[in-house]
């Protein structure tokens, strides 16, 4: 008779890990603050504990010797799990990514400065004052330096790039864009020096300069570590900061992008990256790839902008506008922080008669510190509502994107008489904001090392010396059950995908339907020939968008455009309740790919056999090798859900290709004319087959994640039940009950 493993043997359960739940730490009161870093510690000391007992397990399992080939390889298989678990601390894909836009001048340097506690760490517009440089910020975690470690374009790389920079130099039409000129000359004057500009190419490369920039690119990446925060920014600055006054020798225009590590940070940083996300307003595809992706990969934004113009601004609306389709449903993002900066920087006597603040209002209170409050208030209440009021489009897409405003003066928060209290700077509540996420991921973390090594020591004592010739039968017999739970698991998954592929298969269809009949009058109302829009320009900006394969946005994000994502705009709109169903940014849902995923499991409840330890710790193991390949699907399913939902609008820039090429090279009379008539003329000409082509990539690549899930449980699932099938009792490896316990009271 077949013993079946069954999820409910509460006889043979040890008792559960009890850890601290973030959940239930209140962020409001010194207390609780006190509790969760308690919480933090708690965590890393199971963590700590757990690992030291492993490694007394891992040093046991490679002493033995003299045992058959079947058992050779289960100890291959454990240490080469034991193995993996100590790596958990490296895995990257575990850290959050707070993605940070604002313009030089608004205060992301000190904000940053201020939340690690460090007056003078990143100068005045290091971040952001290189348009098109991605930089990154997170703890340094290997020493107690400050290191840089920055990518550079290799010397092929920068000269594709010189020759397409001179060739924007070089235009001195009437409709050339007078902003990538301004860029172009920009960067070579950045590296080169004054007047680079005005020399041709050839002259250039016969420089002396030009020649040792192209031995500095010799090395793809350039690492600078200092012990001294000073010599740190000394050295730094020339990669990440830019000055007119003092053109040649500045290398940022060189930089792919830049990670620069803080030490002595992990309570804030140790599980976290901050991510500076400048406006392109570059004419480098490469560039703007890499900005691309790094948007999806933020898991929160923080809009940051000066106070005195939160609200007029049209920065922080237009990157909101921009990049919700990327941070939504085309990313992974779950919160949006609106952090308004510079809150000391006021005029009380002016403030009071603007606001109608009278001095009755102020009492015997601090006049600055109430002017400040007051605004900040007032402030946040103004955003809320500008948020209530955006066009139905975004608002749409931000519904499940949660929304928070802050009000902060990096300024107040280091100064010794400030008027204002630490806590009313509101940097203490973006410190706590970073503390909670690493909280977070360390429970995440312990609770994962800890599972896995129960689930570790559960097969190892499947295996113990107390086994006789009657487990060795039942072992095989419940290998047999597994491997046919398993044909069941995967039957029932596909069934799964097959319902949501033709659910998105009906929605996409609508959309085409929608996309043929509406694309054209819908492409030129919102872009190609909207009417508000100042003409006597505009065949510039439409020019450089075809330049630039269908999209263009300024440097100061005052104009974002981008045909392709206004062509996918009905199909988006078709798609959006079923996709977020399907991928959801938040929790789950009925419908959710992560919720078959989770409910999907080769381990089948029946009471009506036996229960026995040995098929507690079989359960066990395979319970937890399940709940180790969720989390790694649920990854890829994360990641893979960015490309399927981007596949619209990058297979409607690839059907275009020609169209803008064409448009690109019109000159002369009539230009602005003969470029619209042209991408009119191709959507036209195109729409039935471009949208039908944009739905079966989607649709392919939506069955090939179904393929990959399916081949990646099968096999893990497969190669964890293994040890059961090849066992024959003959050698055996040791009895770890003493470790089992020894996790439980640690974990306790």
């Amino acid at each position: 008779m077949v013993k079946t493993i069954d999820s409910t043997m509460a006889s043979y359960s040890p008792k559960r890990m009890r850890f601290h739940d973030e959940s239930s730490v209140s962020h409001n009161s010194a207390s609780s603050i006190t509790c969760a870093e308690s919480s933090l510690t708690t965590d890393m000391a199971i963590m700590v504990q757990t690992k030291k007992i492993m490694d007394g397990v891992n040093t046991k399992i490679q002493t033995i010797k003299n045992i058959d080939q079947p058992m050779t390889t289960l100890k291959s298989y454990i240490v080469e799990v034991i193995s993996k678990m100590d790596q958990i601390d490296k895995d990257n894909r575990r850290k959050a990514t707070i993605g940070i836009f604002g313009q030089s001048g608004h205060g992301k340097s000190s904000l940053i400065n201020a939340i690690l506690g460090e007056e003078d760490l990143l100068p005045p517009g290091s971040l952001g004052a290189c348009t098109a440089v991605v930089t990154q910020v997170e703890a340094n975690l290997d020493d107690s330096n400050y290191t840089a470690e920055i990518e550079l374009y290799s010397k092929e790389e920068w000269d594709k790039m010189l020759q397409v920079l001179f060739r924007v130099l070089s235009d001195d039409s009437e409709d050339r864009d007078d902003e990538m000129f301004e860029s172009a000359k920009e960067k070579i004057t950045a590296v080169y020096g004054e007047d680079a500009d005005k020399k041709k190419i050839e002259e250039l490369k016969k420089d002396k300069k030009f020649a040792e920039i192209s031995n500095f690119l010799s090395d793809s990446e350039k690492i600078i570590s200092k012990r001294e925060r000073s010599d740190f920014a000394n050295e730094v600055a020339c990669f990440i900061q830019y000055s007119v006054a003092s053109p040649g020798g500045w290398y940022w225009p060189l930089v792919k992008s830049v990670k620069i590590k803080i030490p002595n940070c992990d309570e804030l940083l140790k599980h976290i990256v901050l991510l500076d996300l400048p406006g392109i307003g570059d004419c480098n595809k490469t560039r703007e790839d890499l900005w691309k992706s790094k948007l999806r990969e933020c898991s929160s934004v923080w809009i940051v902008s000066d106070i005195n113009r939160a609200i007029t601004d049209k920065d922080p609306w237009g990157i909101l506008k921009h990049c919700i389709q990327d941070l939504g449903p085309g990313g992974e993002c779950k919160n949006i922080s609106f952090i308004c900066t510079k809150t000391d920087d006021i005029n009380p006597g002016a403030y009071m008669r603007g606001s109608r603040l009278t001095k009755d209002e102020i009492g015997n209170k601090d006049q600055t510190a109430v002017c400040i409050l007051h605004r900040n208030k007032t402030t946040k209440e103004s955003i809320k509502k500008k948020i209530e009021s955006l066009n139905p489009g975004t608002k749409k897409l931000m519904e499940k994107i949660s929304t928070e405003v802050f009000t902060v003066s990096s300024k107040a928060f280091f100064k010794q008489n400030s008027n204002l209290e630490p806590t009313e700077t509101e940097i203490p509540k973006l410190q706590e904001v970073l503390k909670s996420i690493n909280r977070r991921i360390n429970q995440e973390m312990a609770r994962g090392y800890v599972s896995d090594a129960k689930g570790v020591l559960s097969l190892i004592q499947i295996f113990s010396p107390n086994t006789n010739e009657e487990m060795v039968e039942t072992k095989a017999k419940v290998h047999d059950k597994l491997a046919n739970n398993l044909k069941n698991a995967l039957t029932e998954l596909d069934r799964q995908f097959e319902k949501m592929y033709e659910d998105l298969d009906m929605c996409l269809s609508e959309g085409v339907q929608n996309s043929v009949r509406l694309c054209v009058a819908t492409a030129q109302k919102e872009l190609i020939a909207p009417d508000n829009i100042d003409n006597r320009g505009f065949h510039k900006t439409l020019k450089a968008l075809c330049k630039n394969k269908g999209h263009y946005w300024s440097k100061n994000w005052c104009m974002i455009l981008d045909l392709n994502e206004c062509l996918a705009t009905h199909m988006q709109e078709s798609i959006y309740e079923e996709f977020n169903q399907i991928f959801p940014v938040n929790g789950k849902t009925e419908k959710s790919l992560q919720k078959h995923l989770d409910n999907v499991s080769i381990i089948q409840s029946d009471n009506t056999y036996c229960r026995s330890s040995m098929l507690y710790h079989i359960q066990n193991f395979i319970k937890t090798r399940e709940n180790k390949l969720k989390v790694l699907l649920g990854r890829k399913v994360i990641n893979r859900k960015k490309d399927i939902y981007s596949s619209i609008a990058t297979t409607i820039q690839e059907k275009m290709g020609t169209g803008y090429e064409r448009a690109a090279k019109i000159k002369g009379k009539d230009t602005l004319k003969k470029m619209q008539n042209i991408l009119s003329g191709t959507i036209k000409s195109l729409k039935d087959d471009m949208f039908n082509d944009a739905k079966t990539e989607f649709l392919e690549k939506f069955n090939k994640l179904k393929l990959e899930i399916k081949n990646d449980f099968e096999s893990e699932m497969k190669r964890s039940m293994e040890p059961f099938h090849l066992h024959t009792g003959k050698t055996t490896l040791l009895d770890v009950s003493r470790e089992i316990e020894e996790i439980e009271l640690v974990a306790k």
